[in-house]
């Protein structure tokens, strides 16, 4: 069974001090499934307008996505441009068009209803509710939101959170949820109110995973070669659910595998623009970074 993923289908335009990159594939649902696919077959859901060269996504479906879910409408598909400062850890947005994605309503086939693992993109509150409204009784939920939305829909999204199982956000939007600078104490604030397990990003810092009142921490993994971050949340996303899914257990020692194949996965995505990275990875390349990320971090234990 398929990982049902639901979230933007976009086009991007991208400047960083590296290069540029004019209307690629962008969004979400996107990075999630170009990551999520090298380990499980992913189910999108979406939309996008007559200007969207849906034949660029044919790479996803020859790895296992069923892309019958992404509804094409008439209009123009959502498109962002954005340009990135010299340390690609702050950006400036420099147009957004929502286009036919302001309307989106997502409907999930019948074939999608049964998935036993969900993943939300970072769409509005009341969208992802419609999407747990049409499936059937899910293993795992796991949730992505933004700023924008714990600003101007917290009421809906703090209800949201009750159908929940995983919250991914970054730390300065656990901090703004909760109201609480505290990371620690902001990740219990949000597992009280539904979900079970919390994974906070914190881009080249690494990653953080809180459950059952513990705690695991995974490093970024040092790069030479870095391009642009666009989707690198949403690819640790799919390197994460893509491995829940593989394996099929949830035990605590597989949910810190899954933060450092998400680790791994948000790693690659940042080596070129776009979605192109995941185009050539092999399946060797992400074992290799794995074992990597164990040796940095592997120390021995305590002496004394």
């Amino acid at each position: 069974m398929s990982i049902l993923c639901v979230g933007s289908v976009a086009l991007d335009s991208v400047e960083t001090p590296y290069g540029k990159a004019e209307r690629v594939l962008g969004g979400s649902a996107t990075f999630f499934t170009a990551a999520a696919t090298h380990f499980h077959p992913v189910s999108m859901v979406g939309v996008v307008g007559g200007d969207y060269p849906v034949d660029e996504l044919d790479f996803l479906s020859e790895r296992g996505a069923d892309l019958s879910g992404i509804e094409r409408a008439e209009g123009e598909s959502f498109f962002w441009a954005g340009r990135y400062h010299d340390d690609l850890n702050s950006r400036d947005t420099l147009e957004t068009r929502l286009g036919v994605f302001a309307d989106f309503e997502p409907k999930i086939p019948e074939a999608f209803r049964a998935s036993r693992f969900v993943f939300l993109g970072n769409i509005h509150p009341d969208l992802q509710n419609q999407v747990l409204d049409q499936v059937d009784a899910p293993e795992v939920v796991a949730c992505d939101t933004m700023n924008y939305w714990i600003e101007g829909t917290r009421k809906e999204l703090v209800a949201l959170l009750e159908r929940v199982d995983i919250l991914m956000v970054n730390d300065e939007e656990a901090r703004q949820l909760a109201d609480e600078p505290n990371l620690i104490k902001a990740a219990r604030w949000i597992r009280e109110r539904g979900p079970s397990t919390v994974v906070v990003k914190k881009g080249e810092h690494g990653a953080a995973l809180f459950t059952d009142d513990r705690s695991f921490f995974v490093p970024g993994y040092p790069l030479e070669r870095l391009f642009d971050p666009t989707g690198a949340g949403d690819a640790f996303a799919g390197g994460f659910m893509g491995h829940l899914a593989y394996v099929g257990v949830l035990d605590a020692d597989e949910m810190r595998r899954a933060m450092v194949y998400g680790s791994v996965m948000g790693s690659f995505a940042v080596e070129d623009f776009s979605v192109d990275r995941f185009k050539t990875l092999r399946t060797e390349e992400i074992t290799e970074r794995v074992h990597e990320f164990r040796e940095m971090t592997e120390f021995g234990g305590a002496r004394r």
